[in-house]
């Protein structure tokens, strides 16, 4: 499927409906280290729209100016001032959109079968290749294109990671699809205060020019989507938790929020995995003593991997995870904070470890210390942070290295732009390197995941006959 299949049609700048009464808000010990990253790029297929092309670009660009009326700061630009900090000037100068027609690609060839790679041609649905998030100081901090095919449609949106998380960016593109839907006010307003402890006067020095990219993107990767069902999943957290001897499960951590979160818990009866559909029936334990779901994924992924990688014994392996801070703080901050919240969770171990112990070994080591990460660790590492302050280190420094990014408790798929939910959720090329992993809600929801892996092809080539990990792959 070449790329030249994608032909961008027109360019235009979209303003917010209404001038922004915000006018700066500062880059946070959080945003401040995401300056060097490259701009997220995340999209969702959707079913072909019953309206015409003209019909669709309107619809698309008025929802869009609306929602930036909602989101201020997304219509703004970068600015340094004399002392060094960074902020988010509100000056509603917009965002860019761009129209894109591919005529020739259809739904069967970009969801594939599940032993194909994702087609390359997702990275035509995104701008700002490769473009760092310092680069905000220039240019628009979000550009959307939307791209018609020939029986879908594809609404690809590129933001500044440095002013926006994960959460933020999904409570923003979910705002837009309501918008688009025909919403007349939005449910879930963002926060934007920064009156927090990440609101820190410590300056990061950059070089003249800006920072540079913390990974060479010039490897070659594979990229695939593995999927992995609610009952796979749960087969993974019952072998993490019952070889670790844990406790009898109470109410189990459930893979997802908001949209993600209705499907029935469970528990375990006489060795069984059943499904409960009434929380009331349970005896509920301590949430902490138990694996969570996603540990126990996440631990599977790391074994698999590791062990695909054919590393030294004594070769130390790290799997890196990104927390979500807004809870784990104390008092709490609010869930839709806007800007990034986030903290980088390292856990090590040897590669001999890691293999020859069972999954509950390294889902335990993965679960204890999310659950150390609590108020006291995210204060320490802002004050860390604020005593030496630095870029984010993205990247597989020495071909041991893990990332996962994004969540499956995003609601990614509650985005009805008014004619159906998304087909898929995909992302462009940003911010990929061997190692780089992307979780998210599987399409059928119910506490399915989907894990977008990113490795080096002798790896996946190892790792897709893997027969430990395939097991659990739909």
């Amino acid at each position: 499927m070449p790329s030249s299949s994608v032909v961008i049609v027109s360019k235009c700048t979209i303003y917010p409906e209404r001038s922004s009464t915000i006018k700066s808000l500062r880059l946070s010990v959080s945003d401040l280290p995401m300056l060097s990253c490259q701009y997220i790029q995340k999209g969702v297929l959707l079913p072909s729209p019953p309206l015409s092309s003209a019909d669709l670009l309107s619809l698309i660009k008025l929802s869009l100016s609306r929602t930036l009326s909602e989101f201020p700061p997304l219509a703004g630009r970068l600015q340094t001032d004399a002392v060094g900090h960074v902020h988010i000037v509100c000056n509603d100068a917009g965002v860019d959109f761009f129209h894109a027609k591919a005529p020739h690609i259809s739904v069967a060839a970009l969801l594939p079968p599940h032993d194909r790679d994702i087609p390359s041609v997702y990275r035509r649905f995104f701008q700002y290749d490769s473009t760092l998030s310092y680069a905000g100081h220039d240019r628009p901090l979000v550009a959307v294109q939307v791209t018609e095919l020939n029986d879908a449609v594809f609404v690809g949106c590129a933001a500044n990671h440095a002013v926006m998380d994960g959460t933020s960016f999904w409570n923003f593109f979910n705002t837009f699809a309501e918008m688009a839907s025909g919403a007349k006010k939005i449910s879930r307003s963002p926060d934007f205060s920064r009156d927090t402890v990440f609101d820190s006067p410590a300056v990061l020095a950059f070089p003249e020019g800006g920072p540079s990219a913390t990974f060479s993107g010039d490897e070659p990767l594979r990229e695939k989507i593995f999927h992995f069902s609610r009952e796979a999943i749960m087969k993974l957290k019952f072998r993490a938790n019952n070889a670790a001897q844990k406790p009898e499960f109470g109410v189990p951590e459930i893979l997802g929020k908001q949209s993600n979160d209705s499907w029935a818990v469970n528990c375990k009866t006489n060795g069984k995995i059943t499904p409960v559909n009434d929380e009331s029936t349970l005896v509920k334990k301590n949430p902490t003593a138990e694996i969570s779901s996603f540990q126990s994924l996440s631990a599977h992924l790391w074994r698999c991997v590791t062990r695909a990688r054919n590393l030294d014994a004594n070769k130390t392996t790290t799997f890196r995870m990104a927390v979500n801070c807004r809870h784990r703080l104390e008092p709490r901050l609010e869930p839709l904070y806007f800007g990034n919240l986030i903290q980088s969770i390292p856990t090590v171990a040897t590669a001999g470890e890691l293999l020859s112990n069972d999954l509950s070994w390294g889902a335990d080591r993965l679960h204890q210390n999310v659950v150390a990460h609590g108020d006291g660790t995210v204060r320490r590492g802002v004050k860390e942070w604020e005593s030496n302050p630095r870029l984010f280190p993205l990247g597989n420094f020495d071909g041991a290295m893990m990332t996962m990014g994004s969540s499956p408790r995003f609601p990614m798929y509650d985005n009805d732009f008014g004619w159906g939910r998304p087909l898929a959720v995909r992302s462009g090329g940003a911010n990929k390197f061997d190692g780089k992993i992307s979780a998210f809600p599987g399409p059928e929801g119910n506490g399915s995941v989907d894990l977008e892996v990113v490795l080096a092809p002798d790896t996946m080539a190892v790792l897709e006959n893997d027969f430990e990990f395939m097991q659990f792959v739909s």
